[in-house]
């Protein structure tokens, strides 16, 4: 791998930026990423799990007994964006930080996306190369109730430099695999679908594009653009949140794309399939690029 490519994944974006949290991250944490991975989950509550209470997954209180959460806690997505502000928020509930007894009350309630900023965040303090990716998925240890779907997801990858090679991690999912599945800390690629293969596949006809659904409800071709977007994103460091969308990717404009604008976005897809061979230009891209830069999306 590329040593520039490594020095761009160590640093920080708006998102991961940890702030003064920094130094506490590199001094309170431990050295061992599946411990650093548990420590993240143990502080989050999903926003699924929040909702359903102590049933399902949640039925032997793995993430916590839901009846503690005050009744007035809400999903915490569009107020604890970075991840300076979720470190702020965990300290200011319980100040003892990352520990593996915080009680269900004093988690954060946020989903996958935000999750994946909190891990990278610190292994980047911790001098880990580190990014968020976004994927789709079928995965029996989420959710089975949507039938077979590839629903939109967040993991990360770090690099390895004993393996040398990226290592790809599901912390979000880390605590509801079945036995006998896949490690969360070392996943293999296969049960994702990475949007840049999914929008190709659905272009070529080769597969179904209402297969590909998304939390908000949304299905189709609509939501891999999303996807796709997001990890452009996050492969440059930016790793917007899920109201972030481009002018191509607005519900009333998507169905609108002139033959120009798709091919710009096959493009973006087949470099985003290799994004460190292609990492050149997709910096590129990122630089020059304002269709797939600028976003709409609250105030924006």
């Amino acid at each position: 791998m590329e040593q520039k490519i490594l020095d761009h994944y160590l640093e920080f974006g708006t998102y991961t930026y940890p702030g003064l949290y920094s130094d506490k991250l590199k001094a309170d944490l431990p050295d061992d990423i599946r411990e650093i991975g548990l420590l993240v989950r143990k502080s989050v509550v999903h926003r699924s799990t929040l909702v359903d209470g102590n049933i399902g997954t949640n039925a032997d209180l793995r993430f916590g007994d839901m009846t503690k959460m005050p009744w007035w806690r809400q999903p915490e997505d569009d107020v604890l964006v970075t991840a300076a502000a979720m470190l702020a928020e965990l300290y200011r509930r319980d100040g003892r930080g990352f520990v593996i007894d915080r009680e269900p009350e004093n988690k954060l309630v946020v989903t996958c996306r935000f999750t994946t900023v909190l891990f990278a965040a610190i292994l980047k303090a911790r001098g880990i190369p580190s990014r968020c990716r976004a994927v789709h998925h079928y995965a029996s240890y989420f959710d089975d109730s949507l039938g077979k779907v590839s629903a939109d997801h967040w993991i990360n990858q770090y690099w390895s430099k004993t393996d040398n090679r990226w290592i790809t991690t599901d912390v979000d999912g880390s605590l509801s695999f079945h036995e006998g599945e896949n490690d969360p800390y070392d996943m293999p690629l296969k049960p994702f679908d990475f949007p840049a293969d999914a929008w190709i596949a659905i272009r070529n006809k080769e597969v179904d594009p209402e297969y590909f659904y998304n939390g908000s409800g949304h299905r189709g071709a609509i939501v891999i653009l999303w996807s796709l977007i997001y990890d452009f994103h996050a492969i440059m460091n930016d790793e917007i949140t899920y109201t972030h969308v481009i002018n191509y990717g607005r519900l009333e404009n998507f169905p609108k794309l002139t033959k120009d604008e798709l091919g710009k976005i096959d493009n973006l897809a087949r470099l985003l399939q290799d994004p460190d061979g292609n990492f050149d230009e997709l910096k590129h891209l990122w630089d020059t690029e304002k269709d797939f830069r600028l976003l709409t999306g609250g105030l924006l």
